[in-house]
């Protein structure tokens, strides 16, 4: 499925086969998690270098010729020689290459990805519920870090991570809230049965005042709301890659030495930790699968905030 450019559908087509070069792997894609970033590069709310491209970054496949099973995250390649790389925060690389943007992605048959950034796949997983961890889990578990110790989670917009990270924070022993959109029953539904302990609008206060917050939903009003609900010292952390304009708020919302930030990529080394932990909560991944040739669906529906838990575009189907 090819992205040709900002507001085109996707295009189904048959194009030559990639080849692998040094260093890399030439990967059977078997299913392939639908990000919000996907819709972020459709939508042209985030540049690509050059198309047509294969988007998708939550790939899960098996080495051509072999039955060693990896996936394939958003990170996909970093100089290793800047300050950021240098410091342990390669996610931050001015030069990093990511997959479905710079490197061509899942949405497709075959994929060649930089070995040294590919990770194996827990065995305890089948490839449709392994994709979502990849990107979903992956930022979601980073954010998870941000907020420390923090005992009263709040998390806005339960999609694909929220529903992931929630189940992390319930095994932790934290107390986690969800904030939905206005109506959503469907999600506070979700949220309830993963063990958060109330779920309501996310323009209003919750019970009680939060340690900490995490926004997945790229808009910007939700910042000043979760300032709103956090108590004094606490936490916002921005977990999405883009966010619409966060409107002015008052000073009296962050003062109080309340901390507001972002969440930028990942590093391999979340990605190591999240897929050994992920067996041993165990995180069950909800998914709504599609074919290839129905990606475009799959976009519409997470556009649109169909999709109660995960989309997940699954190849061989």
């Amino acid at each position: 499925m090819l992205f040709d450019g900002p507001g085109e559908p996707l295009r189904l087509d048959t194009v030559p086969d990639p080849e692998a070069g040094p260093g890399e792997l030439l990967i059977e894609v078997h299913a392939c998690g639908v990000c919000r970033t996907d819709l972020h590069i459709v939508d042209g709310e985030l540049d690509v270098p050059g198309t047509p491209l294969v988007i998708g970054h939550q790939i899960v496949g098996t080495v051509a010729g072999t039955d060693r099973r990896v996936g394939v995250p958003w990170l996909g390649w970093t100089d290793g020689e800047c300050e950021y790389c240098r410091s342990g925060r390669e996610n931050l690389c001015d030069r990093a290459r990511f997959t479905g943007r710079d490197i061509d992605g899942g949405y497709a048959e075959l994929t060649v990805a930089d070995e040294r950034y590919c990770f194996d796949v827990p065995p305890g997983y089948p490839d449709l519920q392994a994709a979502p961890l990849l990107c979903a889990g992956l930022i979601g578990h980073r954010a998870l870090r941000m907020t420390g110790e923090a005992s009263r989670l709040g998390l806005y917009g339960f999609g694909a991570s929220a529903h992931i990270v929630c189940q992390v924070a319930v095994a932790q022993g934290r107390r986690v809230f969800a904030f939905t959109r206005a109506g959503d029953q469907a999600s506070r539904e979700l949220a309830l049965s993963l063990g958060v302990e109330w779920a309501g609008d996310s323009m209003e206060p919750g019970p009680e005042p939060l340690d900490a917050a995490i926004i997945f939903a790229p808009a910007g009003e939700l910042v000043p709301a979760a300032l709103q609900a956090t108590a004094k010292g606490g936490m916002v952390v921005c977990a999405g890659i883009h966010m619409s304009d966060i409107p002015s708020f008052p000073y009296d919302l962050l003062w109080g030495e309340r901390t507001l930030r972002s969440v930028a990529n990942l590093t391999r080394a979340d990605g190591t930790d999240l897929l050994a932990l992920a067996p041993t909560i165990p995180i069950e991944t909800h998914v709504t699968p599609y074919p290839l040739a129905r990606a475009n669906e799959a976009l519409d529906d997470l556009r649109a905030g169909r999709i109660q838990g995960a989309a997940v575009i699954d190849v061989r189907a």
